[in-house]
């Protein structure tokens, strides 16, 4: 098949080339990819089963033969904020006191449901070697604020304004685009390489950051400028091998893509708007069991602290890093929000352990799933991580494949994140203790098909 010729998928494409917005579970991350990972909690990486395979590791493409999957996912986060103590008044060099809420607060974002296409399709070149593309939302961000207040102490008295940080609805939206093209080859009967290519795409916006304007070096680019867009190209290479009979040993490395800056925020994100996606790796090891049954066990390392604005933390809005100036001259001082050492989310690197097992009977594929990850979040950083409150750490997972015919089947896979919090001290108001908590849920559907 003339891998050129056909056109009936570009509809799909089309639609997948469009911004789509999610919660990811894994600090921003996806949990998993393809709807067979996702009800592995993600495990695969030893052992690829569809398109969306370059995901996780490319060398499983070529093990796939000539197919395309399509599916999408519903996905459902619940974000939570909640206050207790305060509003305190005080005043140091850095400022005076800023509370969130004029008292006891809890506040739920707004948005719980949020559809994520995916796709891929692959074409085999010659016995050993295959090209695919697959398109995939690899993660993101989302919360809406439109309750709550904040409470302003200007040295002699509080004022209460509206919205988490007191500039109305408050939140952030961040959406990452992924468009790989795949390459991997054979280089014996049990072991495989691959190499993709990818151009990832970002959208942001951010709403009600207003009262930071003192704080940052380019405060006409601070807050509710609609949205802004950012590109990049990286790669991710993998390796699979069965390293004895029925045990099979996969290994995937993804270096930092850097980013265009979102000029449009270029006084909220350190480094003048830099936001790029970290360095991540995931080694694994699949193994049959009986005659139908296979264990997957993933460990995946996320390096959030590759990128500045994802992991300084607030202290430089505190320590004298930044002297506040006005709301429209800014702040002085790299620690500012946009500086060269701007302020950011305090993000800790993510080790996430995935267990799955999947078992065939007849025309059904079973699949079950468990995964834990470290906390990103310190307690010491939950201000600025109301916009972004990524604290889960555990999914449990279901999913099934029904063999439709001999070309085709359908995918289902289902994924509950237990509720999970982190509390700590306003860094502006010490006599203040911030909870953020999440729980989530996901169904993911699939339609797959051998060519």
């Amino acid at each position: 098949m003339n891998m050129f010729r056909s056109k009936r998928f570009n509809p799909l494409l089309m639609l997948l080339f469009l911004p789509v917005t999610a919660w990811a579970t894994n600090g921003y991350f996806t949990h998993g990819t393809s709807t067979a990972e996702k009800g592995l909690a993600g495990a695969g990486v030893a052992y690829s089963q569809d398109t969306l395979a370059a995901a996780n590791n490319p060398a499983g493409m070529v093990w796939q033969g000539a197919r395309y999957d399509v599916g999408a996912s519903v996905f459902s986060p619940m974000r939570n904020y909640s206050v207790t103590g305060g509003p305190t008044p005080g005043c140091s060099p850095g400022g005076c006191s800023f509370s969130i809420g004029d008292g006891d607060q809890n506040i739920d974002s707004e948005n719980e449901a949020f559809l994520i296409p995916q796709f891929g399709y692959n074409w085999v070149l010659d016995s050993d070697s295959t090209i695919g593309v697959s398109v995939y939302g690899n993660g993101g961000m989302n919360t809406e604020y439109k309750g709550g207040t904040a409470t302003v102490f200007d040295g002699a008295t509080f004022q209460v304004l509206p919205g988490t940080y007191g500039s109305g609805t408050t939140g952030v939206d961040l959406s990452q685009l992924f468009i790989t093209t795949t390459y991997a080859s054979k280089i014996s009967a049990t072991t495989s390489w691959g190499v993709s290519g990818i151009v990832a795409y970002q959208r942001f916006e951010a709403k009600g950051l207003g009262n930071f304007a003192a704080f940052s070096s380019d405060p006409g680019n601070l807050t509710n400028n609609d949205y802004s867009t950012s590109t990049g190209i990286g790669l991710r290479i993998g390796i699979q091998t069965e390293i004895s009979p029925g045990i099979r040993f996969g290994a995937a490395y993804q270096p930092k893509i850097s980013m265009s800056e979102f000029d449009d925020y270029s006084g909220l994100f350190a480094e003048d708007g830099g936001f790029d996606i970290p360095s991540n790796f995931t080694l694994g090891l699949a193994m049959d069991v009986g005659d139908n049954g296979v264990l997957l066990v993933d460990f995946q390392q996320i390096n959030y602290e590759d990128v500045a604005s994802v992991s300084n933390s607030i202290t430089p809005l505190t320590d004298g890093s930044c002297v506040p100036g006005s709301p429209t001259t800014g702040g002085t001082g790299s620690g500012c929000l946009g500086g060269k050492d701007g302020a950011g989310f305090g993000w800790q690197n993510m080790g996430i352990l995935k267990i799955g097992y999947q078992w065939q009977v007849d025309k059904m594929t079973w699949r079950v799933g468990y995964s834990k990850g470290d906390q990103p979040i310190p307690s010491s950083e939950v201000v600025f991580n109301i916009l972004a409150p990524g604290v889960i750490e555990e999914h449990l997972t279901f999913g099934f494949t029904r063999q439709l015919d001999s070309a085709s089947d359908f995918g289902f896979a289902l994924m509950y994140a237990p509720s999970f919090s982190v509390e700590g001290e306003n860094t502006f108001d010490p006599s203040q203790n911030v909870k953020l908590e999440m729980d989530q849920y996901e169904l993911t559907f699939a339609y797959n098909r051998r060519l």
